[in-house]
């Protein structure tokens, strides 16, 4: 190859990057060099190496896509069940946990209910589904329940309460955390109860509580507002009732072990 071969090749290879960082290809950019080299040594087709190259940016994207959709769905830390020690929860069936991550609950519409006191790992589950679908790009959102009413509230006090129940409608999975911690008013339960009849049947919506349903009544001011929204959430949908100690506990316990002078 002559000298002018030789420049003329490399103003190609700049060309050709220059083309990719202004069409945005970047992993198919970072890679082209890798694949040049590659091709010194193995026998690739024009189709084959394109096909590496695209299926390199394709993966990039999609990957970018998932943790972008992580961050927009408000999950309050980033968990997943690989995190979770079902030796310490002997109550939870690892199994089933594991099929409500293939997300086939979400094909038929289907609840989830967590019930436990507090600490036992309720929201680290919950958060683990919803990372799950967020990242198949399922449109998911977390909210704590309280955070929840006070929108409601000031919806409400604004006449656009219609509008909130329209906008958490919307998404395929929703994640209410904590059911119970304090009792709202039934004007807010009310709300709540159109909110919940609006995805019955059409959209997922995870659910964790420190409340038996027998006392949902005092949650929401009212036993038959309870009642309505019980029955729609417990038509079609797993329940999980974890009845272990707190990981608080476990790890104060783990902390005392590794520092015995603390005691």
């Amino acid at each position: 190859m002559t000298i002018y071969e030789r420049i003329k090749k490399m103003s190609q290879y700049i060309n050709l990057k220059n083309n990719l960082e202004r069409l945005k290809l970047n992993q198919f950019n970072e890679y082209l060099p890798i694949l040049l080299d590659e091709l010194k040594t193995k026998e690739m087709s024009l189709t084959e190496s394109l096909l590496v190259l695209t299926d390199k940016e394709i993966d990039f994207r999609e990957n970018r896509a998932a943790l972008i959709n992580i961050k927009v769905s408000n999950f309050p830390y980033r968990k997943t069940i690989s995190d979770f020690d079902f030796s310490y929860q002997p109550s939870v069936s690892k199994q089933e946990i594991q099929d409500l991550c293939s997300l086939r609950f979400l094909e038929d519409s289907q609840n989830i209910l967590f019930i436990g006191s507090s600490g036992v790992g309720k929201t680290h589950l919950a958060t683990a589904i919803g990372i799950e679908a967020s990242s198949k790009r399922v449109s998911t959102y977390f909210i704590h329940f309280n955070d929840l009413i006070d929108k409601i509230k000031k919806a409400h006090s604004e006449n656009r309460h219609e509008h909130i129940v329209k906008h958490y409608s919307k998404y395929k999975l929703l994640i209410v955390d904590e059911i119970g911690y304090l009792p709202i008013e039934k004007q807010y339960s009310d709300i709540f109860f159109q909110l919940i009849a609006k995805r019955y049947e059409k959209k997922s919506t995870i659910i964790t509580t420190n409340q038996p349903f027998s006392k949902w009544g005092e949650v929401f001011g009212d036993n038959i507002i309870a009642s309505a929204i019980i029955d729609r959430l417990v038509h079609h949908s797993s329940i999980i009732k974890i009845t272990g100690k707190s990981y608080c506990i476990k790890d104060k316990l783990a902390f005392m072990d590794t520092n015995p002078k603390t005691q």
